[in-house]
C-alpha cells in the first residue's frame, strides 16, 4: 500500500495548522499547504510526460503538457487530492 498520499495530507494539515495557530487565518495555511502538493504533482506529471512523449528534452514539452491526463495516475491524483481533502475538512471543522 502506498502511504504518500496520507503522508502529503498530513504534512498540508501540520502547515495549516501552524499557519491557523499563528496568525488565525485557517484559508491561507490550506492554499499555503496544498500549493506545495499541488506543484509537486504537476511538475512531476510535466516530467512523465517528458518521458513519454517529449523523447526525454524539456524544449518538447508544450504548455499543457503537465495538464495531460494521460500522464496522471491513481497515485498522482491522490497525492494531488488527499491534501485538499484533509485542509478542506480542518478548515470547515476550524470555522
Amino acid at each position: 500500500m502506498d502511504i504518500t498520499s496520507i503522508l502529503h495530507a498530513l504534512c498540508a494539515v501540520a502547515v495549516q495548522v501552524l499557519a491557523g495557530l499563528f496568525t488565525g487565518n485557517w484559508a491561507y495555511g490550506a492554499i499555503a499547504g496544498c500549493t506545495f502538493f499541488i506543484a509537486r504533482e504537476h511538475t512531476q506529471a510535466e516530467y512523465r510526460w517528458i518521458e513519454m512523449f517529449g523523447h526525454g528534452k524539456r524544449m518538447n514539452m508544450p504548455w499543457w503538457g503537465g495538464f495531460d491526463p494521460r500522464v496522471w495516475d491513481v497515485g498522482s491524483l491522490l497525492d494531488f487530492s488527499f491534501p485538499i481533502i484533509g485542509c478542506l475538512l480542518v478548515w470547515i471543522l476550524a470555522s
